[in-house]
């Protein structure tokens, strides 16, 4: 039997690709990931799935302004000639509604800009200027609890059994995280991104940007909704 060479492998350029599965594909978790992956998707280090239209993890945002981020940090980045450090330094406690207020505010707003191109360079040439504010590690999901496809807090994998079977809860691994950025803040990848995929939700706001190790260059714009899976990654 002869082994398939690299060149011959599915996306072998190692593309970023895009899915948009019908609702009855959305519907199995666990094959839709084994599809994606037959089509040679993990070898970019991301790929972007956009939901069916008719599917929605909740039915309203309304009350989420209410939520309060016990611990949002400042990010603090020093550095330059592209070997920054950064320092999180805890804040005092804020609502969502609040949060949002200051995202937008003239100070932490996001800058003119003329293209997607214009606004990376801008994120690089300001990266240790005026410090964000990110709403990061929050315990739970806004996912409605009869929400059954694609529930990140029940996805039905090996991670849910190390839960069920060994009762072992490992925040953010193999139980959910919400996140609330602005304009620069910054999640570099962690080991548990290296050594297992992620999943992630963009549930409403601003693009978010992602870049790949594999290029270490911004390789994709999510547009919401959309759901980003990677064995490594890095996004702002």
């Amino acid at each position: 039997m002869s082994l398939e060479s690299p060149s011959q492998a599915p996306n072998a350029s190692c593309k970023i690709m895009t899915f948009r599965p019908t609702m009855e594909e959305f519907r199995d978790f666990v094959k839709y990931i084994a599809y994606i992956e037959t089509q040679g998707a993990h070898r970019a280090g991301l790929a972007k799935v956009i939901p069916p239209k008719e599917w929605k993890p909740r039915q309203s945002y309304e009350t989420v302004e209410e939520m309060v981020i016990p611990a949002p940090i400042m990010q603090v980045v020093t550095g330059q000639s592209g070997l920054f450090t950064q320092y999180n330094i805890q804040k005092k406690s804020m609502t969502v509604g609040e949060y949002r207020k200051l995202a937008n505010s003239k100070k932490y707003c996001t800058p003119c800009h003329k293209d997607f191109d214009d606004l990376e360079r801008k994120y690089w040439k300001n990266l240790t200027f005026v410090s964000p504010i990110y709403g990061a590690d929050i315990s739970g999901s806004l996912y409605d609890e009869n929400i059954s496809e694609w529930n990140i807090g029940h996805l039905n994998t090996l991670l849910d059994m190390v839960e069920q079977e060994c009762g072992i809860v490992i925040e953010g691994v193999n139980t959910p995280y919400l996140y609330f950025g602005m304009w620069k803040t910054t999640f570099a990848w962690h080991t548990e991104d290296m050594d297992l995929y992620s999943i992630n939700y963009l549930h409403f706001g601003e693009p978010k940007s992602w870049s790949a190790p594999h290029s270490l260059n911004l390789v994709s714009r999510f547009l919401l909704p959309s759901f980003s899976f990677m064995p490594l990654f890095h996004h702002f």
